[in-house]
């Protein structure tokens, strides 16, 4: 099962008015993560995570346990859910409950290795720097497994 973000994480940007955003998801049983990283979270990049999971597993159910925020329920996120046919299944956390969305324990690690306290000279550098955590834990799933509480099976 995935579980993908409950709150998208808003990385401030050096030195300009703008922002990028951190989407992504975390197989809870084998500690694989899959973000993208954006401009803006509206449906449309909310949708593309969802697309990018169901093209990383071609066959089998996914099953996507998330808040009921705006960006996850609309148009283009349904027509995801409809192209997949039955293979992706949304499960709707409660409302104000992000501590029931294991991923929200590794965004907090994610921003205390990479973004607390640290200034970088561009953007471009934080969004490798961003990615750079992302494939260096997908290197050490049981990392991953251990941060949002899941075990390895």
């Amino acid at each position: 099962m995935w579980c993908p973000l409950a709150q998208q994480v808003k990385i401030p940007t050096p030195g300009q008015p703008k922002v990028h955003y951190g989407l992504g998801a975390v197989n809870y049983h084998t500690g694989e993560t899959v973000v993208l990283i954006r401009k803006r979270k509206r449906r449309l990049e909310v949708a593309e995570l969802l697309q990018t999971l169901v093209e990383k597993h071609p066959t089998g159910t996914i099953y996507v346990a998330w808040d009921n925020a705006v960006t996850h329920q609309d148009d283009e996120v349904e027509a995801v859910v409809r192209a997949a046919a039955g293979r992706l299944v949304l499960l709707y956390l409660p409302t104000y409950s992000p501590w029931l969305n294991p991923i929200e324990m590794l965004w907090r690690h994610f921003r205390r290795e990479v973004t607390h306290c640290e200034l970088f000279e561009t953007v471009k550098v934080l969004i490798e720097a961003s990615y750079a955590f992302f494939r260096r834990y997908n290197q050490a799933p049981e990392k991953v497994l251990s941060i949002v509480g899941a075990y390895s099976s």
